[in-house]
């Protein structure tokens, strides 16, 4: 199955009302389930596949970074967390020589991308759910982040 197929399956199972989905051929099994907030998403490698192809994923080695803000802000229950909705690999621009989606101090509109997280070779967009403020960068460039751990620090606008 091409990535572009895993990624219209899991579209399709978060625009819709269905729970669970699961596919399984000679080839290859897929289990995706969702409900309250969580996305679990499980695909057996091909039966006849070598060994590496049941790697477990690699995080990218972390890049230098650039300097995400002058001083953290101080935690202040006035500002909203954004937090990783997957464990992954946490990425601020769409290529390496791009620039960054947002920088603190910008003010970004509801459905905004604010950064990617990668997952399994599959890059996906961490949108703003709101207009907002950014007060705070929390992670660094590469670096790897866990389901609900807190990316940005913004404040509602």
């Amino acid at each position: 199955m091409e990535i572009k197929d895993l990624k219209s399956l899991i579209k399709m199972v978060t625009e819709t009302d269905i729970t669970e989905f699961k596919m399984e051929n000679k080839e290859e099994k897929i289990l995706i389930k969702r409900g309250q907030e969580k996305e679990i998403i499980q695909v057996a490698a091909p039966v006849a596949a070598a060994p590496a192809a049941v790697a477990a994923p690699v995080s990218a080695a972390p890049a230098p970074a650039a300097p995400a803000a002058a001083a953290p802000a101080p935690v202040d229950d006035k500002y909203d967390a954004i937090p990783s909705p997957i464990v992954g690999t946490f990425y601020r621009k769409p290529s390496p020589d791009a620039a960054a989606f947002c920088e603190v101090g910008d003010i970004v509109e509801a459905g905004q991308v604010l950064c990617l997280v990668e997952a399994m070779k599959l890059f996906n967009e961490i949108e703003a759910e709101f207009k907002c403020k950014i007060v705070e960068i929390v992670k660094d460039d590469a670096a790897p982040v866990e389901y609900g751990e807190t990316l940005f620090r913004v404040e509602r606008l």
